[in-house]
């Protein structure tokens, strides 16, 4: 469902910005502090309700405004639904998705959702293994319908029997209570994050292929306890440390997606460059699944060129073009987006000049 048109008002240095997209690439170049990624992060906000730049609202605010809002028309088949936020300064959040008020954020992800590739992904090799499972689940959510509500009571779960742990002194029968619902919920939850992985494997090894023929690159799932265990076996054979230290320490809140080279971790084995395309080959296999299961979806590119050579900027471009996907990339300079798209796809090209948003011209880049 692509954005047939979008409006920005009072979000960081872009005090009212409204343009038609193309339904499928386009193109903004733009100085740094032009306002360009500022952009992208207008779209993450109306499919993620927050900003990937901070997670303080009141800093792409624009100053001493009480409010930014973000609107939409979303296309959904022939007709076009209007998705907005409003986030205003003193933490209010409204979320309107045609006409009514929304019941949560998750109806913005439902309804447009985007896959997000920038310097800051190189956090899915390095960060913690929450962002790691926050990948994971980001796709079971699209994959799988039921996974929402069972992650729920599965987090309601796990917060009701910490709460108990850290009041000390709590029986093994009071406990018990709460683990059944815990357990059950929980392998809910680790079936469908393992059924996941296990269907987005073939496709990130396909796109790796093609982006870097020579890169041999592995995932595994760590379900967050010991495989030979049940999850119940697990609880109980961690109960008395779960006591001593006052939550608890195995469940899929533990789980990790691993990603491994011949010699090793990713991280530890990869140059930035192999790690920038692996994750681009995580995140655009994630796409691939999507499309199979019949969805639409938006892909943001912060600053495409930086850490890839020509060739693989052009591997990468002929793979997004090949989704049929409305794209988004940022460029600090027109010299370095050198792919030449096909004939039949529809590219257009802006200019971001402090905060100021224009379509060019076919050619005028090269004036």
């Amino acid at each position: 469902m692509p954005l047939a048109r979008l409006d920005i008002s009072r979000l960081r240095n872009l005090t009212h910005v409204r343009f038609e997209p193309s339904p499928q690439v386009n193109i903004i170049v733009g100085e740094n502090g032009s306002g360009k990624t500022s952009v992208l992060e207008a779209i993450y906000l109306l499919s993620f309700g927050r900003s990937f730049r901070s997670h303080k609202h009141k800093t792409y605010i624009q100053y001493e405004q009480p409010e930014c809002v973000v609107f939409a028309q979303v296309e959904q088949g022939a007709q076009h639904l209007p998705v907005g936020i409003k986030r205003s300064r003193d933490g209010a959040v409204e979320v309107r998705i045609q006409g009514r008020a929304a019941q949560s954020a998750v109806e913005l992800a439902e309804c447009l959702p985007v896959q997000l590739i920038n310097p800051d992904a190189f956090r899915l090799l390095e960060g913690s293994p929450k962002i790691r499972r926050q990948f994971v689940d980001w796709g079971v959510f699209h994959f799988d319908e039921q996974f929402i509500n069972g992650w729920r009571g599965w987090q309601k779960a796990l917060k009701q029997r910490n709460s108990l742990l850290r009041r000390g002194k709590i029986s093994a029968n009071l406990l018990a209570a709460f683990d059944q619902e815990l357990i059950r919920l929980g392998e809910q939850v680790n079936h469908a994050r393992k059924a996941y992985v296990a269907a987005l494997t073939p496709h990130f090894e396909a796109v790796l292929q093609q982006l870097a023929p020579n890169l041999h690159v592995q995932l595994g799932f760590f379900q967050g306890w010991d495989a030979q265990r049940t999850l119940s076996e697990a609880i109980e054979h961690s109960y008395q440390r779960d006591i001593d230290v006052g939550y608890t320490n195995t469940g899929p809140q533990r789980a990790d997606l691993r990603v491994k080279t011949p010699t090793g971790d990713a991280l530890d084995t990869l140059s930035r460059g192999q790690q920038k395309l692996v994750v681009s080959a995580l995140k655009i296999a994630q796409g691939q699944l999507l499309i199979e299961r019949g969805r639409q979806l938006v892909f943001l590119i912060d600053d495409l060129p930086a850490e890839l050579d020509a060739n693989h900027r052009r591997k990468l471009c002929r793979l997004l073009e090949s989704l049929a996907s409305q794209i988004f990339i940022t460029s600090v300079g027109p010299d370095s987006m050198d792919f030449t798209w096909s004939d039949t796809t529809d590219v257009r090209h802006f200019s971001m000049n402090e905060g100021e948003l224009s379509l060019k011209r076919t050619g005028e880049f090269n004036e």
